[in-house]
């Protein structure tokens, strides 16, 4: 590679050499090949504003007529409806005249087709068309995709202007219903930057105090120091009216002033009218008029053009400094990142030997973010194996742990599978079918959270991959995305594998119920249960009868068999004075039937009210518990134990 060299330290030459009669023809040429350079990057480079000059307007204000008369040459689309329909950026490139030599020739050169010049300025007019329909279509659609040209010659200054597509209300052909908002995004995202001089075009036969163009521009330059105020068709306006206030500044005030421009009408164009007829006309126009004859300085297409290229050559000197250290910083970030992609690799033995080393240490690296050996570990988050640790031991836990064994079934429903597996008889004892029948469809509800929990391994398999990305590999994009690719690829082979395994584990615990864990519930177990909880059912009930402040105390203990508990059992006990009765299936008490009433019951007991009763297993439809509510006066609630005070009705 030769030695790089950096326009800015040659421009900064060039601008402290006094002798040097003007920047103009040193620095727009290296700006305009800066503009050239960083056009095809787009958006892969960070964006840096260079210095230009916008040229907005509103539809048919004249744009185009200006920037051909600067040029000298008809070279733009014409037309009645919207012409400029995507920003062109025109870079002209004085070139000085040889005697002696045909390189006076002027000609043009577009970005998009390099080495390729058109001496046919009506061809430039047609490649323009062209490319505009390539992109924003042929029927009025706009873009915001830049064409640039180039165009060399004797006759015109260094200037790099951007004709930016005219404003307007009204929807046309394929444009959109939000074309002017569109339109004045794309303007306002050119002439917002400091170093872009803004040319506000307007037309003189319309009202200039409500110009689209200087309303944009003070909305972007509200102090107007890189405004310029062009008024163009001074030749068309109303008799008894001129613009000579406006040009003086005295309406709307622009620090860098305006110029009056007159402009070949379409009338004109279509005899075949030349720049060159034009610009004397527009002589002879400011010559010969009253009103604009003391404004010489401020009127005329040469004096635009002066105006133009030595306010962009002032502009440059100002942004000079700022612009060449913006470009240093990228410079040394661009060399960075350049030293980070390591040497050329150009045999195949070496391309091997790094594909290699990459991939190993991608290996690597997914191993130790696994192991939690990562270098780079995170202090905000759990990643990697801590997290996959976490997903088991608290989320797939906390979901387990989340269902219910007894949802989804009442008591009602174990009836019903216990009476449809003893078939047409009585059974002893409880079979085991609708055991094995309810807990297999409880069993069935863990698989839910298990393949939650696959799935969420899976994803942090996959963030684990993406994030361990070696240095080397931002090199390599395609390779970046092939790793990619194999990977989730490899993981998501896995994922109906285990959802398979997973789907089995769950059936086998299904297929056999072990009634041998040591949690399992047995039936010695159950009837332990029972008695004790009938033995603080006891306590309960001594206790409640206590607070009722009887006097008599007598209890009669149900009877217990050595086999087991009687299943609802008539509990008759009187604590100081008071009762307990069972009010589910009431086994004979001393060979006798069971009460049919309170009036039997206390007859058998021989009890006279009043003294406190209590009914064990409540029911309305019992007998007893009718009867009961001829005594009731008062009572407690306690779980399935309802104590009432029993008294005599008055007569």
């Amino acid at each position: 590679m030769g030695e790089q060299v950096n326009p800015f330290d040659e421009a900064s030459s060039v601008a402290d050499n006094p002798k040097t009669a003007s920047i103009g023809s040193s620095v727009i040429p290296i700006v305009n090949r800066l503009q050239d350079i960083f056009a095809p990057l787009g958006g892969s480079f960070p964006k840096i504003n260079l210095p230009q000059v916008a040229v907005i307007g509103s539809q048919s204000s004249g744009k185009s007529s200006v920037l051909e008369a600067l040029v000298g040459r008809d070279f733009l689309p014409r037309g009645s409806d919207i012409c400029t329909r995507r920003p062109l950026v025109l870079q002209l490139e004085h070139r000085p005249r040889r005697p002696n030599t045909d390189d006076d020739r002027e000609w043009g050169e577009f970005l998009h087709l390099p080495e390729k010049r058109f001496y046919d300025f009506s061809a430039i007019r047609r490649e323009i068309q062209a490319e505009t329909e390539r992109e924003a279509g042929t029927n009025k659609g706009v873009s915001d995709k830049q064409i640039r040209l180039k165009i060399s010659s004797p006759n015109v200054l260094n200037i790099t202007l951007v004709d930016l597509p005219g404003m307007t209300k009204v929807p046309v052909g394929d444009q959109p219903s939000d074309i002017e908002a569109r339109i004045r995004t794309m303007i306002m995202s050119y002439i917002k930057h400091e170093t872009c001089v803004i040319l506000a075009v307007s037309p003189a036969n319309s009202d200039l105090a409500t110009s689209d163009a200087l309303q944009m521009a003070r909305a972007a330059d509200p102090a107007g120091s890189r405004t310029i105020g062009v008024i163009t068709k001074l030749d068309i306006m109303d008799r008894g009216t001129d613009a000579r206030n406006f040009l003086l500044g005295r309406v709307i005030p622009l620090r860098l002033g305006y110029i009056g421009v007159v402009n070949r009408s379409q009338e004109d164009i279509n005899q075949d009218w030349s720049i060159v007829e034009a610009l004397n006309y527009e002589e002879n126009f400011f010559h010969n008029h009253p009103v604009y004859h003391g404004l010489s300085d401020q009127c005329g297409i040469p004096q635009l053009a002066n105006k133009l290229n030595k306010i962009l050559e002032q502009h440059i000197r100002t942004v000079l400094p700022r612009l060449k250290a913006e470009l240093n910083s990228q410079m040394v970030a661009v060399v960075k990142e350049i030293r980070t992609y390591g040497e050329d690799i150009e045999s195949k033995a070496e391309q091997g030997a790094v594909l290699l080393n990459i991939l190993t240490r991608f290996c690597k690296a997914f191993s130790h973010m696994l192991d939690g050996r990562s270098r780079e570990m995170s202090t905000t988050e759990l990643s990697g194996g801590a997290r996959i640790h976490y997903i088991f031991e608290s989320i797939f836990v906390k979901s387990l742990e989340e269902v219910d064994p007894c949802d989804g079934f009442t008591d009602k429903d174990i009836q019903t599978a216990i009476e449809n597996a003893t078939g047409p008889k009585d059974a002893l004892f409880v079979p085991d079918e609708p055991f094995e029948v309810l807990i297999r469809r409880q069993i069935a509800r863990l698989l839910d959270p298990s393949l939650q929990c696959l799935r969420f391994v899976y994803e942090e398999l996959i963030k684990m991959s993406r994030a361990c990305e070696a240095t080397e590999m931002q090199r390599f994009p395609v390779l970046r995305r092939s790793v990619d690719e194999v990977m989730g690829k490899f993981l998501c082979d896995g994922v109906k594998p285990a959802e398979r395994m997973i789907a089995n584990i769950v059936e086998m615990e299904m297929d056999y119920i072990n009634t041998s864990h040591p949690n399992f519930l047995s039936g010695s177990k159950a009837v332990e249960l029972a008695m004790q909880h009938l033995k603080s059912t006891k306590k309960v009930l001594l206790q409640m009868g206590t607070n009722f402040g009887e006097s008599r105390n007598y209890v009669e203990k149900s009877t217990m068999t050595e086999r087991g508990l009687k299943s609802r059992a008539i509990l008759a006990k009187s604590v100081a004075n008071g009762y307990v009765l069972d009010q589910g299936s009431r086994p004979q008490l001393n060979n006798d039937k069971p009460p049919s009433s309170v009036d039997e019951f206390c007859a058998r007991k021989k009890l006279v009210p009043p003294f406190t009763l209590g009914l064990w297993g409540w029911k309305e439809d019992d007998a007893v518990s009718r009867d009961v509510k001829r005594f009731l006066y008062q009572g407690r609630k306690c779980g399935d134990l309802l104590w009432v005070r029993v008294i005599p009705l008055a007569t």
